[in-house]
Formats: structure tokens, sequence, C-alpha cells
């Protein structure tokens, strides 16, 4: 095999490095609410399960394309991942997507309760504004107060009706629809997934101070990066190994979701992803050497098998 390049940019170990502080972050945060409830060791059970840290790491990287200290970027990634978290766990209720596994794992109302899984999700999503407003407890450096309230302000609106909620709730509608469109499909998982992606580079560019310029090159990556994960997560569900996924495969065809395979067919999605992906790293182009772990996230979403 042959050496690595010197100066090669080694993504796995730069996604290894921030979820490890990521996660260091969420134990500590998980701790201060007594690991002896039940209702934080179901929030932990879900937070704690593995992942990918895509959001929080996006949001780090962000921060540091401007080159800024993504430190200050830290309280905005630990909060996504908790509001993240959250929404995995309704979904998986049996009220929406029913499902068994989560991150190769037991969903967290199959685990514990139905009640307490929406107990621990309504617990993630508020105490991850409580992360934002008081930083303090949690973080040696963070944003001033304007700011954080900027990212609060930025987050709450990712993630409730103009955004991920909505989205959702469009993904239940359109199982009813009598004509599926493709149109349909891209407001929605850009309400669904996307909109939570543009918040996470948003939180960690407005986290160190980004320029406007600066701020409209990420949101264009962001919303082409966003929409390329859940193309390959349609992908994924109908060819993906349900090993390494860690949830089983060809759920959204037994439960008649609209998704880009279904309206476009198999082929047709994996040129349309390859695209997207092109377009975001074009839109990279301006933050040069600072831009590279985001490009290597957004070309790692082609190839990504879980």
């Amino acid at each position: 095999m042959m050496n690595r390049k010197k100066n090669e940019f080694d993504l796995s170990r730069y996604l290894k490095e921030r979820r490890d502080i990521i996660n260091g972050f969420l134990t500590k945060i998980l701790v201060q609410c007594n690991m002896e409830k039940e209702l934080t060791k179901a929030m932990k059970h879900s937070v704690m399960a593995g992942g990918k840290r895509l959001r929080p790491v996006l949001c780090l990287a962000a921060a540091e394309a401007c080159s800024g200290d993504s430190a200050y970027a830290l309280p905005g990634a630990c909060a996504i991942e908790m509001i993240h978290t959250y929404s995995l766990i309704h979904d998986d209720l049996p009220a929406m997507d029913n499902d068994d596994l989560r991150r190769g794992k037991p969903t967290c109302h199959k685990q514990f309760s139905e009640a307490t899984a929406i107990l621990a999700g309504d617990g993630l999503l508020t105490h991850g504004f409580l992360i934002l407003s008081r930083p303090e407890l949690f973080f040696e450096t963070f944003p001033e107060k304007k700011v954080l309230l900027d990212i609060i302000a930025i987050i709450s609106d990712a993630a409730g009706v103009n955004g991920m909620v909505e989205g959702q709730m469009m993904d239940m509608q359109s199982e009813l629809l009598p004509d599926k469109n493709l149109e349909y499909l891209k407001t929605m998982h850009l309400m669904k997934t996307g909109k939570m992606i543009m918040a996470s580079v948003a939180a960690g560019a407005v986290s160190i101070g980004a320029g406007e310029k600066e701020l409209d090159a990420l949101m264009t990556y962001a919303e082409k990066t966003g929409l390329a994960f859940q193309v390959t997560d349609d992908i994924l569900n109908i060819e993906g190994d349900p090993e390494i996924m860690g949830k089983a495969k060809g759920s959204d065809a037994v439960n008649h979701k609209l998704t880009f395979p279904g309206l476009i067919g198999l082929e047709e999605s994996k040129k349309y992803a390859e695209k997207l992906v092109n377009d975001a790293v074009k839109a990279l182009e301006i933050f040069k050497k600072d831009g590279i772990p985001l490009k290597a996230i957004a070309q790692y979403i082609l190839q990504r098998q879980k």
C-alpha cells in the first residue's frame, strides 16, 4: 500500500478528532443533568449511540473556513447535535416512521418506552437552547451574548415550523399525495434536512463573525450539501448494508415514502447527487485552503455507506 502523501488532507482523522471533542462536551453536558435519572439515561442512549456528527462537524469546519477559532462554534455545535437527536427520537416513534433501530442500537422508544422517548426528545430540544443561552456552564470559550442570540434565532428557525418540523409534516403528508412531484420532494428535504445543515454551517460562521460574502458562499455550499445528503440517504435505503448503516434498508418502499429514486430512478439519483456535490465544492473557492475540510465532507457524502 502506498503511503499517504505528506500534505494530503486526512478526512477520517479530521472527523475523528472533532467527533471526540464534541462527544466530550456532550458527555459533560449530560453528566450535569444527573445520570441516575431515567430521563437522562434515555437522552444519553440516543445522543451517545454513535452517529456521524455531521452537523456539529460542519459547524466547526465553517468557523475554520472563515479563518476563525472553532472553539467559539462549540456551543452551537453541541446544541445542534442535541436538537438533531431529538428529531431522530421523534421520527422513530410509532406515530412517525416506526423504526426499531437507530445507529445500530434499539430506538429510544424500544429501549425504554414510548412516553420516555417523547420526553427524552423534549429534554434534548430544550436543553440545546440552554446550552446556547448559558454556555458558561459548559464551555470556557464562547461568543458574546449578541452573537449567541443570533445563533439561537438561526437554529430555532431551522428546527421549527419554517424548517425541520414542517419538513417532517410534509414527509407524512406526501404518502397521501395523488401526484408525486420533484419540486415537492426538493422542498420537503430542504425543510426537513437541509435547513438544519444550513443552520449548522451558518452557526459556525456567525460564531466567529464571518462577513456577508463568506456567509453567502457557505449557504450555497450548505444547501447543495444538505440536498445531496438526502439523495444519498434515499439511495442507501435501497442499496445500503444494514450492518453498516445500523438500520434496516427498504423501509422507504414499504412505507410508500416519496424518494428521489422513486421519482427519477436510481441512476439519475446518483448523477443528481454528484452534481449537487460538485456545485457545493465550487461555492467554496473563495476560502482556498481553509475550505478543504468542507470540500472533503461534501465529497465524502457520495462515498458514504451509512
